[in-house]
């Protein structure tokens, strides 16, 4: 995609556009994306701690990594075990060095039939900072390792940190990906046009996510439920006129914690208590959708 000043879609305003209909006349879909992700305790980890003096680029930052294989070792697990509870399958945007390093993760996540993303390969550098020549080859060893891994072409991609680089959405139609989720600018699918080729956007969140609110924002675990569930009934009730797409973002490091994990629970008890909403995976949402566009 050459440099422009719009994305590679056209404008379309939420009040006109044709209605979409979910499964069983559903008026939300909702998705739960865990990011299941790899850092190197012999690299730099992003996040604002670099921003202090002296700290840049060092290693290894014990505390910080640390905080991040609990997630791995432990809170990856309860989120299962609160999601197969209230019948929620994963779409996890995954490193692929998860897939070497802690297979046991895998293994599970496929025992519970979720689905896997491309979300690069570790989590240490975004897309934006990797030379230029080796993007496509690197995405390329991304979806490549997932595949090999659990046996499944991903199907979509969240790019690390969501970001891209003019080039991103040009490989990743290359590689036959249907779907991207890095753009988080509306509540419904759309079609983006990729040197002619298509490409669906299916809405992330940057709000009801547990790595922007809570970690960023640092907000307390009831308000992070109070938020989903806010932001549930909203969609929802807008979801009578036409279907909208909840995401919930999740980091096992983060929402994992023993004394956060009940804030997940609490808050998809209310949505799925509520008639009218569809417990999905990304493909499902993005082939549901497709059935009605013509592209």
């Amino acid at each position: 995609m050459e440099p422009r000043s719009y994305g590679p879609f056209k404008y379309s305003a939420v009040n006109r556009r044709p209605k979409i209909t979910w499964p069983n006349d559903a008026r939300v879909a909702l998705w739960v994306a865990p990011n299941i992700e790899y850092f190197a305790l012999d690299e730099a980890l992003p996040g604002d701690n670099f921003s202090r003096p002296g700290r840049a680029g060092y290693t290894p930052m014990v505390r910080e990594w640390g905080v991040r294989d609990y997630g791995n070792r432990v809170g990856v697990f309860r989120i299962m075990e609160v999601m197969e509870k209230h019948g929620v399958r994963g779409t996890v945007s995954l490193n692929s060095n998860v897939c070497d390093a802690f297979p046991e993760i895998i293994e599970d996540c496929m025992k519970l039939d979720w689905e896997f993303m491309g979300h690069c390969q570790g989590n240490m550098h975004r897309l934006s900072e990797i030379p230029p020549e080796t993007e496509r080859e690197y995405i390329h060893q991304t979806l490549a390792k997932i595949t090999e891994a659990t046996g499944k072409r991903p199907a979509g991609w969240l790019g690390s940190g969501l970001y891209e680089t003019w080039n991103t959405l040009d490989y990743l139609v290359e590689e036959g990906c249907r779907y991207v989720s890095d753009w988080v600018n509306d509540d419904q699918p759309y079609m983006m046009d990729i040197g002619g080729k298509p490409l669906t956007y299916l809405p992330y969140s940057f709000e009801t996510n547990d790595s922007s609110a809570i970690g960023r924002n640092q907000y307390t675990p009831g308000e992070f439920e109070r938020m989903m569930k806010d932001q549930f009934d909203v969609l929802y009730r807008e979801g009578a006129e036409s279907g909208r797409v909840m995401a919930i973002c999740l980091h096992p490091y983060i929402i994992g914690q023993p004394h956060r994990i009940g804030a997940l629970d609490r808050a998809l008890e209310y949505i799925c208590s509520h008639a009218g909403v569809w417990k999905a995976t990304g493909s499902e949402i993005v082939d549901n959708y497709l059935k009605g566009e013509t592209w």
